[in-house]
């Protein structure tokens, strides 16, 4: 039987496209279910497959957006643009965090709501703004704690978060 690490190592992508088609999903749909107080879908069926494919797509997306910002943060550490107290330890995971949530995490989320327009076959935009501000107050904490961890467990935290996120906003949203 193999491990969840050795799974992970042996398949980046495919282990971050699983992780949040499952647990991005889950997120959403929790959201939805809390808000509205009874259980359901958010959208038809097929769209919820729909929503399943965007999330696994943005799963390799974050994959590769977190290899990007740690080669980032590291560029500028060795460039002498960030203090030294950032390379290593709990200064490294929050250099990172805040890096990959101010250069990476607007356009990725601008991408995700792309990609749920074209889902639900729709064209709006409402809510972006407050999705934005959730970098400042709850990606920036949640992801210095992801990146203190090995890699192996980072993007499966991360994709944990969205269903943590998604039980706060179903229990702070108004219907």
């Amino acid at each position: 039987m193999i491990s969840y690490v050795e799974w992970v190592k042996a398949n980046p992508l495919l282990s971050a496209a699983v992780q949040f088609a499952i647990l991005g999903t889950l997120g959403e749909l929790l959201s939805f279910i809390i808000k509205n107080k009874r259980v359901g879908l958010p959208c038809t069926f097929p769209q919820l497959i729909g929503k399943i494919f965007a999330w696994a797509l943005l799963g390799v997306i974050i994959k590769y957006g977190f290899a990007g910002m740690k080669g980032f943060t590291a560029a500028l550490l060795e460039h002498r643009l960030l203090p030294d107290f950032l390379e290593s330890g709990i200064g490294w995971a929050f250099a990172v965090s805040v890096l990959t949530n101010i250069f990476f995490g607007p356009q990725m989320m601008f991408f995700h709501r792309i990609e749920d327009n074209l889902i639900l076959r729709q064209w709006n935009f409402k809510g972006l703004t407050s999705a934005w501000w959730t970098l400042l107050w709850f990606w920036i904490p949640a992801h210095t704690v992801t990146f203190s961890l090995p890699a192996e467990y980072q993007i499966g935290l991360a994709a944990l978060w969205s269903v943590v996120l998604g039980l706060i906003m179903g229990l702070t949203k108004k219907k």
